[in-house]
């Protein structure tokens, strides 16, 4: 496959007090016609995340159309799992309600972060998004005792799916950790069965962190985008799978990587890909985990490798 870049759609410039820097993580909601919404996490003067959003026409993507106001999802109470920062994790639709997943920040002092899921819930398109709960739905388990990250989640009519991100463990710095991607199921979206299993594993030695999973099922073949870094920052992988359980990676068949110059030349990460009308799309941040903002790529076919 081969992405070819349309160019930097959005980046955050004091626009608000909790909308001071970063635009990470974004997640496009169709609203109609040409007409999306991005969801992103973006950053207070206090390096704290919310979740915010601005409304794209992809026909005329510059200028921006929207952007919101105030934040979607905010931190918690001091001393909550979401007292730190809310980052956008994914959007699933079922039926009527939109199940918003996100990640919740709870900075630690022997470890850099513990964090955990949260979900909010709107009722209806246009209602606002509730936290389900003041506690995580995904915490600290004996399967995943040390944190966990971003969740990606497909809902098949069946049964749900969890694509998220865990920690194996900590070292003495960040480098030193080792962070892979893990999968669960659920019965209802809430309350979810973890094994221990893992989707996407280290590659390499001088390989650390693999996270923000982003999955969609393609006829009869799984694809997979996520995020990896070893001695090079953040680069954009992908795998396939024919039951999203068991995955084969194929970094080298992603077909997008950093630019020469510019906002997005030192690293790419945090992707988000799905179809509109005849061709794929792929919202992705650049240098500094969406401190330069996202930006978009379009791919007219995904040949199965």
């Amino acid at each position: 496959m081969k992405w070819n870049k349309i160019g930097h759609i959005f980046c955050p410039d004091n626009n608000f007090e909790w909308m001071r820097t970063h635009a990470a993580g974004p997640i496009a909601e169709h609203i109609a016609d040409d007409r999306f919404r991005i969801y992103f996490g973006c950053r207070d003067s206090e390096n704290r995340t919310s979740i915010g959003h601005v409304d794209i026409d992809l026909a005329r993507p510059d200028p921006i159309a929207r952007i919101s106001d105030e934040p979607v999802v905010g931190p918690g109470q001091l001393g909550m799992f979401d007292d730190s920062g809310t980052s956008m994790g994914c959007l699933v639709q079922r039926g009527s309600e939109r199940y918003l997943y996100y990640l919740g920040w709870n900075l630690g002092v022997t470890v850099p972060w513990r964090n955990s899921i949260g979900l909010a819930i709107s009722s209806a398109r246009g209602a606002p998004f509730k936290k389900l709960s003041r506690a995580p739905i995904v915490d600290r388990s004996g399967v995943d005792p040390f944190s966990i990250s971003y969740p990606w989640v497909l809902h098949d009519g069946r049964k749900w799916r969890m694509w998220y991100g865990s920690n194996l463990s900590w070292g003495s710095d960040q480098s030193m950790m080792a962070h892979v991607i893990k999968y669960a199921e659920s019965a209802d979206g809430i309350d979810w069965r973890r094994e221990g299993t893992i989707a996407i594993n280290l590659n390499s030695p001088h390989e650390y962190a693999i996270a923000k999973p982003c999955v969609i099922q393609d006829a009869s073949v799984f694809r997979m985008w996520y995020s990896y870094r070893g001695a090079a920052a953040y680069r954009i992988g992908y795998a396939e799978s024919s039951d999203g359980i068991a995955w084969t990676r194929m970094d080298d068949k992603v077909g997008i990587d950093v630019s020469a110059t510019g906002w997005d030349s030192e690293s790419i990460q945090y992707a988000h890909v799905f179809r509109h009308r005849d061709r794929w799309l792929m919202f992705y941040n650049g240098n500094g985990y969406g401190k330069t903002g996202f930006g978009l790529a379009e791919c007219r076919t995904l040949q199965r490798s």
